[in-house]
């Protein structure tokens, strides 16, 4: 039986870090044979694309960036979620292509139908089964984000960029309602680690 493929969004400091190690064992815990992953990297090619684009000394044009996004996605893709998901395990993985339409079409400004393009070509068909969007203020996000660590390229960039990319992941909410779930991450750990478990026991395990 195919595993199922679940995805976390959000803007920087949204929790998907610490969300993603608590559904893992909260999976494991029924039964479930879980695999986690990230984007980008995912892959050794990933791991060394993810360096080159978060790195805070170099600029990309967002065009180059979303392309080299996209290379990493198909390498993911092909050589770890399709392999995994065909075995049964379940994939829980840190940002997918949601995160691009989100980050370098709201954000930067990339044409949204091009990562339309993009995604078509790149995922041969694969789509996640299950996305909990984590919707978090900017403010709340950047003051997460950026306790007691240096922060990335992406991380430093001004709250009116954090705006677009949080309208953007609204928007792919909108157009996605069946796969895409919204929840709100600024409560407590507590409160959003009920309203995770809530969606994955209706959605995965069909307990109403």
């Amino acid at each position: 039986m195919r595993g199922r493929f679940i995805t976390l969004e959000g803007i920087d400091g949204a929790g998907k870090s610490t969300h993603l190690q608590w559904l893992a064992q909260f999976l494991e815990g029924r039964g479930v044979k879980v695999r986690l992953t990230r984007e980008p990297g995912g892959t050794e090619l990933g791991e060394k694309l993810r360096d080159l684009v978060l790195a805070r000394n170099y600029q990309l044009h967002p065009e180059t960036e979303t392309l080299l996004m996209f290379a990493a996605r198909r390498e993911h893709v092909e050589k770890v979620l399709l392999r995994a998901l065909d075995t049964g395990e379940w994939v829980l993985c840190d940002r997918f292509t949601d995160a691009t339409y989100a980050y370098q079409s709201g954000g930067s400004g990339v044409a949204w139908d091009k990562i339309v393009l993009l995604e078509q070509w790149a995922h041969h068909g694969l789509q996640p089964d299950l996305t909990l969007l984590l919707d978090v203020s900017p403010d709340v996000g950047r003051q997460r984000a950026t306790e007691g660590r240096t922060a990335d390229r992406f991380e430093r960039e001004k709250q009116d960029y954090f705006l677009r990319v949080r309208r953007a992941y609204l928007r792919r909410a909108q157009e996605c309602p069946d796969r895409i779930h919204v929840v709100d991450a600024n409560g407590s750990l507590a409160k959003v680690r009920k309203a995770l478990e809530d969606i994955i026991i209706r959605f995965c395990f069909n307990v109403t």
